[in-house]
């Protein structure tokens, strides 16, 4: 036996502190810049998960841009006089996608949960691939777990991001065809009055 316990057939045991023997895993650099590349992995999909983020708090401050717009127009169109039958439409058209806009808004913060729970399991994923090495093989099925509960969080949040992507082209569909119907209109009442 040698002065760290450990017997002396390990011939690349090093011996760093003699009252805290390592695990045989780290008892060379090999094994120990494996662990710490099986912790760096999951920092790559944290990072994915961070673009994800930024992207969608960029998505729902549009939003939320966007329903101050159509909350403004709504009130002009109150107080404006014109034609009942258009101003209706109009105003139609306006409440319909201030309710899209609403659900789109929600569908978005739904996106972000996700992600921060993504993000969150992809670091305690890091950390569990940490104390696992050190401490006992026999809870590596924990990282593995979070792992994949964060890869799949990931997917969630890329499924609902779709699913808004997808409202906000037809809320756009929506509206242009809106806007051409007006402008054909305009254009035929202006040539009647020609």
């Amino acid at each position: 036996m040698s002065a760290c316990g450990h017997l002396d057939t390990i011939n690349s045991a090093v011996c760093m502190n003699p009252f805290l023997p390592l695990p045989a895993i780290f008892q060379n650099l090999s094994s120990a810049l494996h662990v710490l590349t099986a912790m760096l992995t999951p920092a790559l999909l944290l990072s994915a998960c961070g673009s994800f983020i930024i992207s969608t708090s960029n998505r729902l401050g549009r939003v939320v841009d966007r329903v101050r717009k159509l909350s403004d127009r709504m009130e002009e169109l109150m107080n404006k006089e014109g034609d009942p039958a258009l101003l209706a439409e109009r105003r139609a058209m306006i409440s319909k996608h201030m309710e899209l806009q609403s659900k789109r808004a929600s569908l978005l913060m739904r996106s972000m949960v996700s992600l921060y729970i993504a993000s969150g399991m992809f670091v305690l994923t890091s950390v569990t691939i940490g104390f696992v090495s050190i401490f006992s093989a026999q809870w590596s099925v924990i990282p593995v777990i979070l792992g994949v509960g964060g890869a799949m969080m990931l997917l969630v949040a890329a499924i609902r991001l779709i699913t808004e992507a997808r409202m906000a082209l037809d809320g756009l569909h929506e509206e242009t065809e809106f806007l051409q119907r007006i402008t054909a209109a305009h254009s035929e009442g202006s040539g009647k009055r020609d």
